[in-house]
């Protein structure tokens, strides 16, 4: 028999006086008035004391050894903190700092919206919420229009929100969060602490099962919230006059802010329900730092044997993964806690075949494999923090005892994904035997052979188990009836696949996933997946032509019907393609298969397609263009540029690309032949400038034309093609009339005309080695080009057709000499043809005169416009070009260039710098021999001042 007034003499505390400085309202050897001042400063609680006596024991003292929270507390408060040395400091510091979870661990943030994504429901849900007490309840039945807020300010109410959707249910979750936050704000602490305990009390709540872990994570929002208030709130009082340093210890607080903590835990306490007691408290865990050292590796055992009292196997492990992930974040050293939740949810397990849970599923329509399911989150979370960092002796031990729980696959599953997967991979064979052994009725086997699929593809197995786990994995896969979940399955092995094995296997899971996926047309709500195995078949097979000669690689390709996803495949094989083939490719299957892949890209371009769209497709083609190469067969090569053209017709910039490959083409034929042609070559060649000459006039853009214009004739120029050259450079003239006077760049309109004379000035340049048509009289294509550039419409305040005049100048002084300055080998240029003719020279002194002549009308007229600046730039450049190419032995342009050097000095526009260089620049030549004559100009050039 027990002597309960034995055991109550021995469990009574002996009487001790207490000073002022020791006091704690809840020591049990001490009975404490504890008044409010009136007035007292926020944040305060000044108290005063009266009397104290010895007061009677707790009756339930013996019976619960000292474990109730009040007295837990109360020790707590008591015991000192030692004194610590520095060096104790620095270490523990240390220590602290090897204790904090790392980046590579995986945030419960980065989750939390896979699960909400993941746990949907379409049955209606509710909120129950009691703000108040007993005393005048009042019932109000209120629909999901109701705002939240209006709810919360209803004293002493019982409110029930009814028929919310999954959104308006999360509306009004979010709500309650703000009104926590607002409570705070205005100093209404209490209320905010009803909020967070009403809320808690939800997750009792499993009507609509299949919602949970969405509620859960909604819900623990509202708790981390509030915990972060009230930890904030306290750190505030602490900061008081000094902040408080982040590697604080319990010397650093002061009294208020240590009352205040105290204060906190002993509400928290006295909620009288076990849920929201444990979740509350778990919220505010990391507030024990201001207490005690040792709070919180005593309070998480406490509160891990607290859930044993839940009795919905559901709601205890959501609750065990809130403590792991609260005990995570404030103290991830502590893994026994960890260790002790899990073994304790091994525990429960058996509690999912017991008959309130079955009677619970068949209530809700709920099959078993489903409600396995929702417990996915909360064991993932549980496994990965004590997987994370662990030492392969705890996860050995961890693994040991789920084979001995037998045909668990919902925690096998979670095992497996939350263990390091080097673990795992190194293990594969037992987790196979594992699987095996599960029921096939509880979890499906292939979300377990998909979870090791994941792991596998992240670390490498034993080489000599590989095939045999393919095979395994495999045999299991292709039995999947369900095309969504074959496809999900499959993905996955596909990598391992293809990681180690070669194209014979992965030929082999692609024709099965072809199977699979045909019938029904069931590929079309599996494009993601599909497409998932395509990126990863790429990632390991960069060698094309091993590729493209799987035989159901193709195929597989076929089942992208949709036009975006197709032409989005299509893009990331040609992304690769660029990207990993280094050196040019003739081989017919991988052209035949690009030239496929580039098909469909270009067919998906059509009016309402962006500009930008266009130009990344066109990329993505010209890079495959240049790596076509078919070495010394040219007309092979010709070939597929003329069947290239009629295939991306829609596309100008890969046209522009085909008239570039063509012209570089030809140019080869030349070099290869060393410049004599052969009757062969030379017809080759001149098919290659009837290829650009039929491909041009397609381009829309003007400045491309001439361009390619201009390239193309100086390329049948440098084959002897003379004939095509000149077919080239009177098309390019008489498309001159046709350029706009303003173009856009880059989305702004721009004068065309620096683009023309750049133009105009290459033309030039060209023409000196281009021989007169015998037909057309002398110089007739630089007449051509001048006329059309009198007949063109300049802008009004332009100068640019002068400037055309002062360019040409320096041409036809070129033309007039005895031996040109540069020629094309196997062209006889005018020195040639003319040999130095007088008529010849009597033509180009004319021309010169008369585009003198209209140059200086022009600077005259600019003159009375007053446009003196122009007037002054354009006669210093003519003074220029009279200098470089002009003889001023002739007196006449002696006399022309004195008066230019004048006019462009007049009204001191002109650089002092570049005409101090330019009077020594003449100086120095008058040195030379047969140069005596500039002697006397340059006596007559004189600086002007600016003034």
């Amino acid at each position: 028999m027990r002597n309960y007034e034995a055991e109550l003499q021995r469990c009574r505390p002996e009487g001790a006086l207490v000073e002022f400085g020791d006091y704690h309202p809840l020591k049990p050897i001490m009975v404490t008035d504890t008044k409010t001042r009136r007035g007292a400063r926020k944040g305060s609680t000044s108290s005063s004391s009266s009397s104290s006596s010895c007061a009677p024991a707790d009756p339930l003292s013996s019976m619960l050894d000292g474990t109730d929270p009040l007295s837990m507390f109360a020790a707590a408060s008591a015991t000192e903190a030692p004194v610590m040395s520095h060096s104790d400091l620095g270490r523990k510091r240390k220590e602290k700092d090897e204790e904090v979870v790392g980046h590579d661990f995986e945030s419960w943030s980065t989750k939390r919206g896979e699960i909400l994504a993941r746990f949907t429901t379409t049955e209606k849900l509710s909120i129950n919420l009691f703000m108040g007490s007993d005393r005048g309840k009042t019932r109000f039945l209120i629909n999901y229009c109701c705002h939240i807020r209006t709810i919360c300010s209803i004293p002493y109410s019982y409110i029930e929100l009814l028929n919310l959707s999954q959104q308006d249910y999360a509306n009004r979750i979010e709500e309650l969060n703000q009104s926590l936050k607002e409570a705070w704000a205005s100093d209404q602490k209490v209320k905010a602490l009803k909020i967070v305990i009403q809320c808690s009390k939800l997750l009792s709540d499993t009507s609509v099962i299949q919602f949970y872990p969405s509620k859960f994570v909604l819900i623990t929002d509202i708790l981390d919230t509030f915990g972060r208030l009230v930890y904030d709130r306290i750190w505030t009082m602490c900061s008081d006059p000094r902040p408080l340093p982040e590697s604080f210890t319990v010397d650093d607080v002061n009294d208020t802010a240590k009352e205040t903590c105290l204060n906190w835990f002993f509400k928290i306490a006295s909620i009288r329900e076990l849920l929201p007691r444990l979740y509350v408290e778990a919220a505010i865990l990391k507030c024990n730092r201001f207490l005690n050292k040792s709070g919180i590796p005593e309070t998480l055992p406490r509160l891990t044997a607290m859930i044993r009292g839940i009795g919905d196997p559901l709601v205890a492990a959501y609750t065990r993964a809130y403590l792991c992930r609260v005990g995570m974040e404030v103290a991830p050293q502590l893994k026994d806690s960890l260790n002790r939740n899990f073994f304790d949810l091994l525990g429960t397990f058996r509690q999912v075949s017991g008959e309130s849970v079955q009677n619970q599923l068949v209530q809700q329509r709920v099959e078993v494999p489903e409600y396995l399911t929702l417990y996915s989150p909360a064991i993932n979370w549980i496994l990965q923090c004590i997987a994370y960092r662990a030492p392969e002796v705890l996860l050995t031990e961890m693994m040991e005892r789920c084979k001995k729980l037998g045909n668990n696959a919902l925690l096998l599953n979670s095992v497996m994904r939350a263990f390091r997967p080097e673990f795992v991979a190194a293990r594969a064979t037992d987790f196979i035997s594992m699987i095996k052994d599960c029921d096939e009725a509880g979890f499906p086997k292939h979300l377990l052979f998909g979870s090791l699929g994941r792991s596998l593809a992240c670390a490498d197995p034993p080489e000599s188990e590989r095939l045999t786990i393919l095979n395994e994995a495999w045999k299991v896969v292709t039995k999947v009836r369900s095309p969504q979940d074959y496809i999900n399955c499959a993905e996955i092995w596909v990598e391992f696949t293809c990681r180690h094995f070669t194209k014979r296997e992965v030929n082999t899971v692609l024709a099965d996933i072809i199977k699979h996926m045909t019938p029904d047309r069931a590929f079309e709500d599996a494009y993601p997946q599909l497409q998932s195995v395509i990126r990863k078949i790429l990632t390991y097979f960069n060698d094309f032509s091993v590729l493209f000669s799987m035989e159901r690689f193709l195929p597989f390709l076929d089942m992208f019907q949709k036009d975006s996803v197709r032409v989005e495949v299509c893009r990331s094989i040609m992304e690769v393609f660029i990207k990993h083939q280094m050196e040019p490719t003739r081989d017919p299957v991988i052209l035949n298969a690009m030239l496929h892949i580039c098909k469909t890209m270009h067919d998906s371009v059509n009016a309402l397609t962006l500009e930008d769209e266009k130009r990344s497709l066109a990329v993505l083609i010209i890079g495959f263009i240049r790596m076509v190469s078919f070495g010394r067969d040219f007309e092979q090569q010709l070939s597929f540029c003329v069947e290239a053209r009629a295939t991306f017709c829609n596309l100008e910039s890969v046209l522009v690309q085909l008239i570039h490959t063509v012209n570089q083409l030809a140019m080869e034929t030349s070099r290869v032949m060393k410049g004599s042609h052969s009757r062969k070559t030379a017809a080759f060649v001149r098919a290659c400038a009837a290829y650009s000459f039929i491909t041009i006039p397609s381009l829309s853009s003007i400045f491309s034309r001439l361009s390619l214009y201009l390239l193309s004739g100086q390329v049948a120029l440098a084959n002897q093609c003379l004939s095509q050259a000149d077919a080239f450079l009177k098309a390019a003239v008489g498309i001159l009339p046709e350029v706009p006077r303003s173009i856009s760049v880059e989305g702004k309109l721009r004068s065309s005309e620096n683009f023309l004379l750049d133009f105009i000035n290459n033309f030039l340049s060209t023409l000196l080695v281009v021989p007169d048509h015998p037909e057309h009289g002398v110089l007739y294509l630089v007449r051509g080009l001048l006329n059309m550039v009198q007949d063109y419409t300049w802008e009004d305040s332009s100068d640019a057709k002068v400037r055309v005049y002062v360019s040409a100048l320096p041409l036809l002084a070129a033309m007039s000499q005895e031996a040109y300055l540069y020629s094309i080998p196997k062209v006889d240029s005018n020195e040639t043809l003319y040999g130095g003719d007088p008529k010849f020279l009597s033509e180009i002194n004319k021309l010169c005169e008369t585009l003198i002549g209209q140059i200086l009308d022009h600077m005259k007229a600019l003159g009375r416009d007053e446009s003196t600046r122009r007037q002054g730039a354009l006669a210093f450049s003519l003074f220029g070009v009279l200098l470089a190419h002009g003889d001023l032995r002739n007196n006449k342009l002696s006399q022309l260039s004195v008066n230019l050097w004048n006019l462009g000095h007049k009204h001191g526009y002109c650089e002092t710098r570049v005409s101090v260089r330019t009077l020594e620049y003449i100086k120095h030549q008058a040195q030379q021999p047969d140069m005596n004559h500039l002697t006397e100009t340059v006596q007559r050039l004189a600086l002007q001042s600016r003034t």
